[in-house]
């Protein structure tokens, strides 16, 4: 099943090129308007030299004005997870919970010995064999999806500046993705397609990318102390009065001659906070919710949940590197246990995938090369802060009742936290259609007044 080719293709360009970069870099130091510059702006080579003299410069954010359209074919799912950790493009993924995925293929680590390949192929086939026999005794393929390794081919499509794009690069080829051969021939494709697109964008860009080491973490934390568990959700960080800042920050958009008395009439009036949060929080452009921020200690998310976590753009996650995950640490659904003979498949391939990579080490394969042995319910502990509008849209999906049940399960623990934290704002949240209405439209669930009633009480 490794015989698909992998790759990554730029499908798509600004039609406009590098000529609003170069614009953008003389409009404002040079007369004329904006689209007299532009009309004018009809040498390719001096519109590139341009680029390159503005973004060596440090005014890297003239080339946010090119666009970047990406298709990845057959990339693993580590690759997939990589790449989605640059919040600011936009992805769009081929979904393990509606697609089987039991004849998509795997990508294999290129350089292993041909002992360690053969017995690499022979595993990640055995794994895919597994998730076709728990399908067909009935597991869903969300929950299935769980046995698929990391090396499981992905495709999805991102679009993204070129400003970021260069970060991509960067750190593909020089920064916490140069370790992975993967990564390194993804980054080094797109840099030359990108160099004949865009040669201005890409001019001198091995010299201008930071090559930074990371160095080891210099502090050693120790471990928790016996017999204490660490809860699986925990807000590590909240804004303080959150309300009254929230609704003061609103009402010196609405009224800004009254900006400063709007933060003490909050403070001491509740009954005003409560009439101008839920304006707020009903309204289209909810964006005095930005100033509130909670930071939240995730513990035990799968690899296939993460995906759900780190596709909100506006947030900061953390996460570790995939080498060390604990391999004896993974998820099991309700659904594997219900079904008889599932919960021995289930649990065999966890095994199957540890003994692989127990198997690939004594071949001597490299580190990185192991994480394809990972599979999509092993789990790992991640770091979060997002503000209270960006958690209203979290709410508003993963509380769906047509959420994925992982997501779910973390996004109603962090509700009850963040409800505790400041009730006064985040009683109005919960999934959309507690807050307005269900847009599933034909999906919907049917269950909105029961869903209210719950989230009311919540």
């Amino acid at each position: 099943m490794s015989e698909y080719s992998s790759r990554a293709v730029i499908i798509g360009l600004s039609d406009s090129g590098e000529t609003i970069p170069s614009c953008a870099g003389r409009i404002s130091t040079r007369p004329g308007t904006a689209t007299e510059l532009f009309d004018a702006a009809t040498d390719k080579e001096k519109n590139a030299s341009l680029i390159c003299k503005v973004t060596q410069s440090g005014h890297n954010s003239t080339i946010e004005h090119c666009v970047y359209n990406l298709a990845f074919e057959n990339v693993s799912v580590f690759a997939e997870q990589f790449l989605i950790e640059f919040r600011l493009a936009s992805f769009t993924v081929k979904s393990r919970r509606y697609v089987d995925f039991a004849n998509s293929g795997f990508y294999t680590p290129q350089g292993l010995p041909d002992d360690a390949k053969k017995a690499f192929e022979d595993g990640a086939a055995a794994l895919f064999a597994d998730y076709a026999r728990l399908c067909e005794l009935g597991v869903p393929k969300e929950d299935a999806r769980f046995v698929l390794p990391y090396c499981l081919h992905s495709n999805f499509y991102c679009t993204v500046n070129a400003r970021e794009f260069l970060n991509m690069l960067t750190q593909m080829l020089y920064g916490r993705g140069a370790a992975f051969q993967e990564l390194r021939a993804i980054g080094e494709s797109l840099k030359e397609q990108a160099r004949n697109l865009t040669p201005g964008i890409m001019t001198d860009f091995e010299v201008r990318a930071e090559k930074k080491a990371e160095t080891p973490f210099p502090v050693t934390v120790p471990d928790a102390p016996a017999g204490r568990t660490a809860e699986k959700v925990q807000l590590l960080c909240a804004s303080p009065n959150a309300a009254a800042t929230v609704a003061a920050a609103a009402a010196a958009v609405a009224a800004p001659e009254k900006a400063a008395s709007a933060a003490a009439f909050f403070e001491d009036n509740a009954a005003a906070r409560e009439e101008a949060l839920r304006w707020l929080i009903s309204s289209p452009r909810p964006r005095a919710l930005e100033n509130a921020n909670y930071t939240f200690a995730l513990r035990g998310v799968s690899l296939s949940c993460l995906t759900h976590f780190a596709r909100h753009r506006m947030q900061s996650i953390q996460i570790p590197c995939l080498t060390k995950t604990d391999r004896s640490c993974f998820v099991l659904p309700e659904t594997v246990t219900a079904v008889p003979g599932a919960r021995e498949i289930y649990e065999n391939c966890f095994k199957k995938a540890n003994e692989l990579c127990d198997a690939l080490k004594s071949f001597g394969a490299a580190q990185e090369d192991l994480v394809y042995t990972l599979l999509s319910g092993n789990t790992i502990d991640v770091v979060t802060t997002a503000n209270a509008r960006e958690l209203l849209l979290f709410f508003k999906l993963r509380c769906c009742t047509r959420a994925q049940w992982e997501s779910r399960e973390y996004a109603e623990q962090m509700l009850r936290l963040c409800r505790q934290a400041e009730p006064e704002i985040f009683r109005y949240y919960g999934p959309s259609c507690f807050i307005s209405s269900c847009p599933e439209g034909r999906m919907c669930c049917g269950r909105q007044a029961e869903i209210r009633e719950k989230y009311t009480s919540f």
